[in-house]
């Protein structure tokens, strides 16, 4: 199958060869004909399926036809990084069409989003609480509305946004079209859907099993020896660009800065950042600029990066749904990818949640030559120093390249070589293997 076989306005199908699509992903080849229909769909998909084209290329070609200059489509996404990227990829699918989209979110001026919206747009991407404001003031007019999106609702709710999106449902035309996408599918989810859904189409695409290009253990270790096994593992594996996923806001920026002492190039990606700094820090992991990059799973949801070498769970994440869809952000466009997860004693009940549903077991790993025994610090216990074997001091990591070579001293930095220093905890490491194999 390929994308002429849906037959869109050719400005629309111009967009989608400029932008090189060639054969739809499963997601595309069910949902661009449903929504095309003008069904109702809920759609149960992981970040990196291709969803925004499913629901955006309809979107465009149902706009082809009637009125120019007020908002006919609304797209609602829980973060701005994702806002951003959904505009995007409208703005590239459309360009040929002369279709105007833009996006609402908080932290920056709402005067320059009034003006944009006075002149007249047709697609509007918003995160609810921005929204809700030009909702307050007047100054968005959906009463001709004709789809509405809800993009990654699972993370809404886990934001707290479902009082907000009850309440800009109520002041939307109740005919409509609505999509509702999800990488997960909780009860509060399924709740939200039956309530704002008639009789849709549901598509559910690759949510119950890990990426067969990602491979993924567990690693055992104190809470108060997280930091120094990362950077263990940092030193002593083959990376590119890395993805860790912290718990919290203030353990992401801590993180971040404990690696930047170390000498990586790394940032870290948080709700308290400006958006400015929000911007700049994805932007430099994108380029390559950081080669590693701390977020929480709130501030990830906008990552779309196909480069990411490595995901490390500095945090278990809170459900089996969410651990697939974390170590899908590696392994991605047949590359392959390798995700490595910190355990404690008190996530045991979750390990065994995951491997039901994964209906495997995870492989456990050690790495070589680490202290598993030093005692936790009396303060200051989740950043402790790494452990050190040796009294011989180590020199900073340089600022060069990756892939540059330097004194087996230094901490690797992401994308430089070099053998592998651990190995499962059920058998003898075997000579010269290398991380994630």
């Amino acid at each position: 199958m390929n994308f002429s076989e849906f037959n869109f306005h050719p400005q629309v199908a111009a967009g989608v060869k400029a932008a090189g699509y060639s054969e739809p992903t499963p997601i595309q080849a069910e949902g661009i004909p449903a929504v095309m229909k003008g069904d109702d769909v809920m759609g149960l998909a992981q970040t990196g399926t291709g969803k925004t084209a499913a629901f955006a290329l309809p979107i465009l070609n149902r706009l082809m036809e009637g009125g120019r200059g007020s908002v006919r489509a609304l797209v609602i996404a829980p973060t701005r990084e994702l806002a951003e990227q959904i505009h995007l990829a409208i703005e590239t699918l459309g360009a040929e069409t002369r279709l105007r989209s833009m996006t609402i979110y908080g932290g920056v001026g709402i005067n320059p989003q009034i003006q944009k919206l006075k002149r007249g747009v047709e697609i509007v991407v918003a995160c609810p609480g921005r929204l809700l404001d030009h909702i307050g003031q007047g100054t968005i007019d959906l009463s001709r509305l004709e789809v509405l999106v809800l993009d990654e609702a699972d993370m809404m709710f886990d934001m707290g946004f479902f009082p907000d999106i009850r309440k800009i449902l109520a002041r939307l035309p109740a005919k409509r079209q609505t999509l509702l996408f999800s990488a997960t599918m909780p009860v509060e989810i399924r709740k939200l859907a039956n309530d704002v859904l008639h009789h849709p189409v549901t598509i559910q695409v690759g949510t119950t099993s890990a990426a067969v290009t990602v491979s993924h253990a567990l690693f055992p270790v104190g809470q108060h020896l997280k930091t120094p096994l990362v950077l263990e593992l940092l030193q002593h594996t083959d990376t590119e660009s890395v993805l860790i996923f912290a718990r919290t806001k203030h353990r992401a920026k801590r993180l971040g800065e404990q690696l930047e002492k170390a000498g990586y190039k790394a940032a870290s990606l948080q709700g308290n950042l400006s958006q400015n700094r929000r911007q700049a820090a994805l932007d430099g992991f994108r380029s390559g600029a950081y080669q590693i990059l701390v977020a929480t799973d709130i501030a990830a949801r906008g990552i779309d990066v196909s480069q990411i070498s490595h995901v490390i769970n500095y945090d278990i994440p809170d459900t089996p749904e969410a651990y697939i869809h974390r170590i899908g952000r590696t392994g991605r466009a047949a590359r392959t990818g390798d995700a490595f997860t910190m355990i404690t004693g008190e996530d045991t009940g979750t390990v065994r949640a995951i491997e039901r549903l994964l209906k495997s077991t995870i492989e456990r790993r050690t790495v070589d030559g680490f202290d598993y025994n030093v005692a936790a610090p009396s303060r200051d216990v989740e950043f402790a120093r790494p452990p050190r074997q040796s009294t011989q001091r180590r020199k900073p990591a340089g600022d060069g390249a990756p892939g540059s070579r330097g004194a087996s001293s230094r901490p690797k930095a992401p994308g430089s070589r070099g053998a592998a220093s651990y190995a499962p905890a059920s058998r003898p490491r075997r000579p010269g293997s290398r991380t994630g194999n």
